[in-house]
């Protein structure tokens, strides 16, 4: 009788286990709820010619040409859709319109702005390569930059800068004056409204802030005012990494496409993965390599108006060009 009461209960919290684990697993590892996107082509190799790259970061796209950051090369490199080489402008130093190391890259009413990652600067440059100013100087203070690895522009100018090294995201007014900052300066922190590096930050068209927390491994969003909205990317978005569905290892990049849809490069999984802009799971693009539609390590990111998706495949020195599944 006590047997088959110890097997009772055995089996009782055998089955209450399993149940634990199917539904954790359907909680924190969601299946793809869209068909996703197709590869289409890819372009550039390492050098230093027009058209080729030595470490690409960095990609905004305008209405019809793609800009990336070329780091080692000190440079901005422009193509049109189709990969063919349009011009370049940089020149490696610490002058004005000179760059150490380009990064993330953004596009605002027909402005190029360049997070400066060796210059602890914004770089601000007309579409043809003309340089027109630059915002910020080094340091922990406000308005300044210890690192800065990826910029947003509101319409109306104001400039929001992912400071990597400080471990917070500035809002600047367009003149470099500084509004307010998410995060704690140069203190890492797993909760809501703190960072670990950050790495990217985007904007919605209504304005909300998206930040790459890139080594807390997820992403964070704030509302057009400013207060802490929501987080996604693994269990309970701490800190816990992953290669699951929804999880990352490094959030390296963010852009927002034309439907909302929130897209982030998973650095050290090699991989697209997107999602509705409250963090739903919809889809994740590529796999490790050197072949068609693979990456090593993607980067940079971003949208065109028609949904096409550009992609910097960093350890692989090229540029990948998707299209939407129809």
């Amino acid at each position: 009788m006590k047997q088959k009461l110890v097997f009772k209960i055995t089996g009782g919290l055998i089955a209450v286990i399993i149940l634990a684990l199917i539904g954790g697993w359907l909680a924190f590892v969601p299946s793809a709820k869209e068909a996703g996107y197709k590869f289409v082509s890819a372009w550039g190799t390492k050098g230093t010619g027009s058209g080729e790259f030595n470490d690409p970061i960095g990609l905004a796209v305008s209405d019809n040409e793609v800009f990336v950051s070329d780091s080692r090369n000190a440079r901005i490199e422009v193509f049109d859709y189709d990969g063919t080489f349009q011009r370049s402008f940089g020149t490696r130093g610490d002058g004005p319109g000179q760059l150490g190391r380009p990064m993330n890259l953004t596009i605002r009413n027909g402005e190029l702005y360049v997070a400066d990652y060796f210059n602890d600067r914004i770089e601000i440059y007309a579409l043809d390569g003309s340089y027109l100013r630059s915002v910020g100087s080094t340091g922990d203070g406000p308005g300044q930059f210890n690192a800065p690895g990826g910029v947003a522009v509101a319409q109306n100018g104001d400039i929001y800068v992912a400071d990597f090294y400080n471990k917070r995201v500035q809002k600047l007014k367009a003149d470099g004056s500084f509004i307010r900052q998410w995060g704690t300066t140069g203190k890492i922190g797993i909760w809501a409204g703190q960072f670990n590096y950050p790495t990217d930050v985007v904007l919605g068209a209504d304005g909300t802030v998206f930040a790459a927390d890139g080594y807390n491994d997820r992403i964070q969003v704030f509302t057009p005012a400013g207060d802490f909205s929501h987080k996604w990317g693994g269990p309970f978005a701490v800190n816990i990494k992953g290669s699951y569905n929804g999880w990352f290892r490094t959030v390296s990049s963010i852009a927002v496409g034309p439907a909302g849809r929130v897209f982030a490069t998973d650095f050290n999984d090699h991989r697209i993965q997107a999602f509705r802009k409250d963090g739903t799971f919809l889809f994740s693009i590529g796999q490790h390599g050197a072949g068609p539609g693979q990456f090593t390590y993607p980067l940079g990111i971003d949208v065109a108006r028609d949904g096409t998706l550009f992609v910097v495949d960093y350890g692989n020195n090229r540029i990948e060009k998707w299209h939407p599944v129809k």
